[in-house]
């Protein structure tokens, strides 16, 4: 599945390299921001104007291109009729191979296209041949946690939980409860509630590896926020998407499959006809394609591919070290600011990824409190998540700040 990229693709990519071009290559500043990356979002900008927006870690503010590139799927099919899926295949090739440079992938095929963390899920578990047993944690995503509860009240699966800890003491405890009969271990890189990294991640694939169990990694929070190398992780499996820091919106996600597994011909039986070596084969067992290919499913919709391209352009044009070296400085000044409020918040440095939490015990009546104010924020069961971005400038952050003593003290 390749192909050469396409005008629009073409289009997008020299825009964005224009401007990242003019930032050079030191340190990410306001001033660089403002001049050169600024003017690819006039449009969410425009829209942004009378508020503040916090909620950088959820659904990520789009480029201006990404409209057109969006377009583009449509026009494909419009103008090629039956020769669009020449060009909508090349569009997922793409994205498989510019997410496996992102996230460290040792071949373009480990990445396979998913509409949903759920669903890479769901291809994990019923890739075993019997009901897997299960260790996870009580800090897990809904769509994650959600699947695992179904999967274990309908005999699917034997889940175990372990609850949810600090990011050194849960993966400690993951790895005290790995044991012979564990099949696979599902936890979060980092935690969507306080935004916590789970520390010890080598450790405790070593402890999965030594008792025969695979280790799957939810990596949402930290894919296009922190560097993050599968390689170096080692692990089995892997979940991510483009909707938070790639910019890229809803269907953009992805699992990642060891090249050991793959080579080994692991199968899952969430597969369609994409994934036959041919895929219009109608006779006889499907024969499968090589490696990751044999993972994907049934016809899919090529918008999620177009949609997420300019985000990818720009986080491999920028760099992720650099962003994260940037929102590091963002999320010190904003915590300097709360703490000379004496406003008690977590997810300041390097233990956490690019949001800061500030715990109350109406986290949802506080973001409602904070709109009314122009900040734009969201909740969650640890508080409510402030997450600054490269779209964030310094003036704002006092006004954050300021905004968050005046509705904390209105809700008292």
């Amino acid at each position: 599945m390749t192909g050469q990229p396409a005008s629009g693709a073409r289009c997008t990519l020299q825009l964005i390299q224009h401007a990242v071009d003019q930032l050079g290559d030191g340190p990410l500043t306001e001033a660089g921001l403002r001049q050169a990356i600024f003017p690819l979002f006039s449009r969410v900008l425009a829209r942004d104007a009378q508020e503040i927006v916090l909620t950088n870690h959820s659904l990520g503010r789009p480029l201006d291109c990404s409209a057109q590139d969006m377009a583009e799927a449509a026009d494909v099919w419009f103008e090629d009729r039956g020769d669009a899926w020449r060009r909508w295949l090349a569009e997922l090739a793409a994205f498989r191979d510019q997410t496996a440079r992102l996230c460290g992938a040792a071949r373009t095929d480990c990445i396979i296209p998913k509409a949903s963390a759920g669903q890479g899920l769901r291809a994990v578990l019923n890739s075993y041949a019997k009901a897997p047993q299960i260790l996870s944690s009580r800090s897990e995503f809904d769509s994650i946690d959600m699947l695992l509860r179904h999967y274990a009240a309908s005999g699917r699966a034997a889940v175990s939980w372990v609850e949810a800890q600090g990011g050194a003491e849960l993966a400690h405890e993951l790895a005290r409860q790995c044991r012979p009969g564990i099949d696979l271990v599902v936890v979060s890189l980092v935690a969507f509630a306080d935004g916590r990294l789970l520390q010890g991640v080598p450790d405790l694939i070593t402890a999965a590896h030594a008792v025969g169990a695979r280790v799957l990694l939810d990596v949402y929070h930290a894919y296009g926020a922190l560097p993050t190398h599968m390689g170096e992780l080692r692990a089995d499996y892997a979940l991510a998407g483009s909707y938070k820091y790639l910019r890229g919106g809803p269907g953009a996600c992805w699992l990642y499959v060891a090249p050991d597994l793959l080579d080994a011909g692991e199968r899952t039986l969430d597969s369609g006809w994409f994934a036959q070596a041919n895929p219009t084969a109608r006779e006889g067992p499907p024969s499968f394609a090589a490696g990751g290919d044999a993972w994907l499913e049934s016809t899919f919709s090529p918008v999620a591919f177009y949609q997420t391209r300019a985000g990818l352009a720009l986080a491999h044009g920028l760099g992720v070290d650099r962003l994260r070296r940037y929102n590091l400085q963002q999320k010190a000044q904003l915590s300097h600011l709360l703490s000379e409020r004496g406003m008690a918040h977590l997810g300041t440095g390097d233990d956490f990824g690019a949001f800061l939490t500030v715990p109350h015990a109406r986290p949802a009546d506080l973001v409602n409190a904070l709109k009314q104010r122009g900040v734009r924020a969201d909740a969650r069961s640890a508080g409510v998540r402030l997450c600054p971005d490269i779209l964030t400038t310094t003036a704002q952050l006092p006004k954050v700040a300021h905004s968050l003593e005046l509705a904390v003290h209105d809700l008292t």
